[in-house]
């Protein structure tokens, strides 16, 4: 029976959170602190060919301003002769992209170093530049991540040949994360030893960067984040201003914060990139998939490649023998896309339950039937059984809940008074990783644990479910567990993304607690007439300051009289926890349905999202009120997807016109009607000891193409260019 997991648990550290205890990466009070303010290009391509600092360093209180002529090296001396590259900040006098880093200005408050960078003055030497994907698709290379991969059978001629087929075109605009914390660090030096608090989904990566970038050893380099104030993926891999602050406060000698304001942010973490796609299906007249062939398009920087595996999803999700599934990246001159939550898979799905919506409609058959047409029930590209797979299950459970049997299939056939009501549905899939992870797990003899992994809580409750997972094997009460996170003296932990934290983070916890039991154990049976003797450590567990005997509670030792007589106070357990090699043998993946209803106004154009039941199979839910938050959280993300959000460029500039949370939109509590969230449980101890699967990326996966699927049922307009604004409609 267990004591902590499965229950709700309200967030272990939501007081410190609410009173201000929780310390973010600008808030940490450091002695003689100076400001940095950054000076930003106002062009997306060309060279500075000059630059004029010197009102702006005779401003009141201006301690430097440093750009390409004066500051300090960052990252490897470029190639001689090679192309131009941005890879660290104020290290050239390049630009790459409008809004790119040209100028800091360090000063005695943030006031003056604001005011002061409006005084450096910039000439440009322009040269012409290119931000619109959809000019450059005929530049576009085959993403080399997935340009290896085959297609699976012979696509091309089975689609020539099928009775049906679908043929239509998606396009996704620049997203933004948009976390309600600025991106901030500050930075101090003792000697040749570096301190830097910095808002990070993955403190090591920051290190190793830094490492890099200023010719350090890692040893010598410290970095902290406790608390991250949302990050999305806008935190995944290190960003410029890290560096730049580590820089200043090294030239200085003496500490420097950064802070982005909210415009710098738009150019400054990456974004979800322009997606362009191509859906071409082909099914028998009984709605049976004969051949898929899904091709996407997206940018990236002129300077550094990325992917966010678009089309991947499509391989995963369908009983189909032939599939192709190409993934070309263009370049274009802005800065890096980065991901977002749920990468690639939300643009990729958004395209493919379009599509398939499409097919129900060509061949007659309900959206729902034929998804259980086409259902999977060994991995499509490998053959491989599934680990678990309960997403049948899902669709039936939602289809119930929402009353899809009274789904009247003809478009503009449901009407509530004027409104135009509508009803569609969608898959969603997403990876159950495992990362290798570390923890160290601290019991005391007078009954407490700490924990420690330097792992990151971008919000979802880390610190809560780990503090559960070690409470529950170490048989303590939460308030008797302390665990700690983000700081790199601390065991090696994954970055925070991909839905993998409690699986890789939880499973080094649950490990070294199993390993605390097991020396206990080894404590009790060295002791002549000990109860426990000739049992192993699969046969007890600890509660209640006892190791006791599972099967029979009888039999037990007191913990703390125990380690009193081995003259221990406390046992501390470095582990390492890798996957299983086991998994090798399956597939491992996250399932859910998701079911919208909308509203169209006929007159305005407006939708509103007025139900939403999502279900999701992700394995074992260890604190459901966490895990219906996450859920519910993907479902308003997909809602701002689907009928809100897009990043505004003036191709004419390069320049995002909209970098602001009054012009960039995303939902508000108006936007938000009835959520409700389903987890179909799992029994899957092969994905991990745990059992548990990722869902943070999970509930948004499939709402934007079922809240399009809901408009078609609703207009009978078939929306394929997010998002789904009013003038689409009229």
């Amino acid at each position: 029976m267990t004591r902590h997991l499965g229950k709700e648990t309200p967030r272990v550290d939501g007081i410190a959170k609410v009173t201000g205890r929780a310390k973010y990466a600008a808030e940490f009070q450091v002695p003689h602190l100076a400001y940095g303010f950054l000076v930003m290009s106002s062009i997306a391509r060309g060279r500075i060919s000059a630059i004029d600092t010197q009102a702006a360093q005779a401003a009141d209180g201006v301690i430097q301003v440093f750009t390409h002529l004066n500051a300090g090296r960052l990252g490897p001396a470029q190639s001689p002769g090679g192309p131009p590259q941005w890879a660290w900040p104020l290290q050239s006098d390049r630009i790459f992209f409008n809004n790119q880093p040209i100028a800091l200005v360090v000063a005695e408050t943030y006031e003056q170093a604001r005011y002061a960078s409006r005084l450096v003055k910039v000439s440009y030497e322009p040269e012409p530049h290119e931000t619109d994907l959809y000019r450059v698709l005929d530049r576009a290379e085959p993403d080399p991540r997935t340009a290896s991969r085959r297609a699976k059978g012979s696509p091309d001629a089975a689609m020539k040949t099928a009775p049906v087929k679908i043929e239509a075109e998606y396009r996704i605009p620049i997203e933004h994360h948009n976390p309600i914390e600025p991106h901030a660090a500050i930075a101090f030096w003792e000697g040749d030893r570096l301190t830097i608090f910095d808002k990070t989904q993955e403190v090591y990566g920051v290190r190793n960067h830094l490492a890099e970038g200023l010719g350090v050893p890692t040893e010598h380099i410290r970095v902290i984040s406790p608390f991250v104030g949302g990050a999305f993926g806008a935190s995944l891999k290190p960003n410029y201003y890290p560096s730049l602050t580590a820089m200043a406060a090294r030239e200085l000698r003496r500490p420097v914060k950064i802070a982005f304001t909210r415009a710098q942010m738009f150019t400054g973490h990456g974004y979800r990139p322009s997606t362009f796609q191509k859906v071409t299906l082909g099914a028998d007249e009984d709605g049976k998939l004969e051949a898929i062939i899904h091709e996407a398009y997206h940018n990236t920087s002129s300077f550094e490649d990325f992917s966010d595996a678009t089309t991947g999803v499509t391989r995963q999700m369908y009983a189909c023998t032939h599939i192709s599934n190409p993934l070309k990246v263009a370049r274009t001159d802005l800065a890096t896309p980065t991901w977002m939550r749920a990468p690639g898979a939300v643009s990729g799905m958004f395209a493919l339950e379009s599509a398939m919506d499409e097919l129900a409609y060509a061949v007659n058959i309900d959206p729902l039937e034929l998804r259980f047409i086409n259902y999977a029930d060994v991995d499509p590209e490998t053959g491989k059984p599934f680990s678990s797979k309960a997403l049948r299950e899902c669709y039936q459970l939602g289809a119930e809940k929402f009353g899809w049997a009274d789904r009247n299939p003809e478009p503009r056939s449901m009407r509530d008074g004027p409104l135009l009501v509508g009803w569609g549905m969608a898959s969603a899939v997403w990876g159950a990783a495992q990362q290798p992870a570390s923890a160290r797990v601290t019991y005391r003899a007078e009954g407490t644990a700490s924990v420690a992994s330097a792992a990151s809580d971008i919000g979802p409750g880390t610190y809560t479910v780990m503090t559960m997972i070690a409470a529950e094997y170490l048989g303590l009460g939460l308030e008797q567990v302390t665990f700690e996170l983000g700081d790199t003296q601390m065991p090696r932990a994954p970055a925070q993304g991909g839905s993998w934290t409690t699986s890789s983070v939880g499973s080094a916890i649950h490990g070294g607690a199993l390993a605390i039991t097991a020396r206990l154990l080894d404590l009790a049976n060295r002791e002549p007439g000990s109860p426990l003797q000739g049992l192993v450590a699969a046969d007890v567990e600890m509660l209640d300051g006892r190791v006791r005997q599972k099967s029979d509670p009888s039999r037990y030792v007191e913990i703390r009289e125990t380690m009193h007589r081995a003259g221990i106070d406390e046992i501390t357990e470095n582990y390492d926890a890798e996957p299983s090699r086991e998994r090798e043998n399956y597939t491992s993946l996250a399932h859910g349905a998701q079911f919208v209803e909308v509203k169209v106004d006929p007159n305005l154009g407006t939708v509103k999202v007025t139900r939403v039941i999502a279900v999701a199979a992700c394995g074992k839910i260890l604190n459901p009120l966490a895990s219906h938050s996450q859920e519910i959280g993907g479902v308003v993300w997909g809602i701002g997807m689907a009928l809100e959000e897009a990043t505004e460029l003036d191709h004419r500039y390069g320049r995002i016109m909209n970098a602001n949370l009054q012009h960039y939109h995303v939902p508000v509590n108006a936007d938000v009607h009835s959520i409700e969230t389903i987890f179909v449980e799992e029994e899957d101890m092969i994905v991990n000891p745990l059992g548990v699967k990722g869902m943070g990326e999970l509930g948004m996966v499939g709402i934007p193409a079922a809240i399009a699927n809901a408009v078609f049922h609703a207009t009978g307009r078939r929306i394929r260019d997010l998002p789904i604004t009013p003038d689409k409609l009229l």
